[in-house]
């Protein structure tokens, strides 16, 4: 499936049927601004360096900054920012049009927990929800007015949770797109702040 060049890192997440759900449905025009959240191994950043040239991407995980980069470069896209960092933290007083993140959101208790940089793309906590809340705390300090988040979740995390917290803070939301696997559904939610 994918048209890159992508190199992988037993320490980060390969890239998946999540990943893809979201780099295909993009919703990115030229010349806006881009944050990706979590980046792994930067393929999503990929797809969206083809509709716009702002793009920032952030990563919690080191070996994942160091990974995107190398795929990168290897693919001669050269207009996209690296930071390391968790969520927001790099890009402290900064706004975008676009902010895209494909969440750890698998529910994990104790037992779950992997002793290796790679958990962060996995360990969304008991709930599943971690980070997502996190994320969904800060958000909307980042972005523009008439901008849009999109993120990736699963039915085990709470869709409805996060729809109506989008609700809350003004923004208009919904499931773009799912699809079923196996226990679960993985979605793609689209949120506009009007």
């Amino acid at each position: 499936m994918p048209d890159f060049i992508i190199n992988t890192d037993e320490n980060v997440y390969v890239p998946a049927e999540d990943s893809y759900l979201l780099a295909d449905n993009l919703e990115i025009e030229n010349g806006q601004s881009v944050l990706e959240i979590g980046t792994g191994s930067g393929v999503v950043a990929m797809y969206a360096s083809r509709l716009t040239d702002k793009i920032t991407v952030t990563d919690i995980n080191f070996d994942a900054c160091q990974l995107a980069e190398k795929n990168f470069a290897e693919n001669g896209i050269e207009n996209i920012e690296v930071l390391f960092g968790n969520l927001f933290e790099p890009v402290k007083d900064r706004k975008f049009d676009v902010i895209l993140f494909n969440t750890p959101y698998l529910p994990t208790d104790d037992g779950d927990v992997i002793e290796d940089t790679i958990n962060y793309a996995f360990d969304g906590g008991l709930n599943g929800r971690k980070v997502i809340d996190l994320f969904l705390d800060e958000v909307g300090n980042h972005l523009n007015d008439g901008g849009i988040v999109q993120m990736i979740q699963s039915s085990l995390s709470g869709n409805e949770e996060t729809l109506q917290k989008f609700d809350e803070m003004g923004f208009i939301s919904e499931i773009a797109e799912s699809e079923h696997f196996f226990f679960e559904d993985i979605t793609l939610i689209n949120a506009y702040k009007v």
